[in-house]
């Protein structure tokens, strides 16, 4: 659905940046296709379960590299032991283009070399808890993209999962950058404004996000 006002960029913390409508309806598209595909496999779609016991309400599934609380492995050793699918050069290209556009800074967007992307899906009451993204061995930025009904994105800070924070509402085809300052804000996403996105992009319900990232990590095979 489109904005019945336009939407201004901002910069929500140093580093933390907010294009509204970057994707257009095409790219989105395009994306949702890629990710039913992920989604099938060699490593399917699920609900990660964390060490203590819990299961995350969002269901997850990688490219490039496999998460698993807390640490980066070629391999789902907690799903079916199978590799994970291959980033592809195109997602790359997609990366450099979103941090030229976040941080108006050519030169430094085309060293961005994302190697995994995290995909969430949420649907019916899903959420996601205030966390650092840190398991990463790079402090490289996190691109994110939102495809689907519109979430409160919380950007809180570096020090605490509580207050201060700001929440920003991401709507499909938007773009959040966190870098520099903000790369270990901590950030979450308390809620999803059922039934705001357009079937067009493909995706009938619920929200996808999409999170590329550097790991910093070196292939052991």
């Amino acid at each position: 659905m489109s904005a019945l006002f336009p939407r201004p960029r901002a910069e929500v913390a140093p580093g933390a940046v907010h294009v509204p409508g970057w994707l257009t309806p095409g790219q989105q598209r395009r994306l949702v296709a890629a990710c039913r595909a992920w989604a099938g496999g060699p490593v399917p779609i699920r609900h990660t379960r964390l060490p203590s016991g819990g299961v995350m309400s969002v269901r997850t599934v990688c490219v490039g590299w496999h998460w698993l609380p807390y640490r980066y492995s070629r391999t789902a050793d907690d799903v079916n032991g199978a590799r994970v699918a291959e980033f592809p050069p195109w997602l790359v290209e997609l990366g450099r283009r979103a941090l030229a556009e976040a941080y108006g800074d050519e030169a430094a967007a085309a060293g961005y070399t994302p190697d995994t992307a995290l995909i969430n899906f949420y649907e019916g009451r899903a959420t996601l808890g205030m966390h650092q993204d840190k398991d990463e061995k790079s402090s490289a930025p996190v691109v994110s993209l939102s495809i689907g009904d519109t979430c409160v994105f919380r950007v809180g800070n570096t020090a605490t999962r509580t207050r201060p924070y700001t929440d920003v509402e991401l709507a499909s085809g938007d773009l959040f950058v966190f870098g520099g300052p903000s790369r270990y804000v901590y950030h979450g996403v308390p809620r999803v404004l059922a039934g705001t996105g357009d079937p067009a992009t493909g995706l009938r319900t619920g929200r996808l996000n999409i999170t590329l990232r550097v790991t910093g990590l070196q292939d052991p095979s």
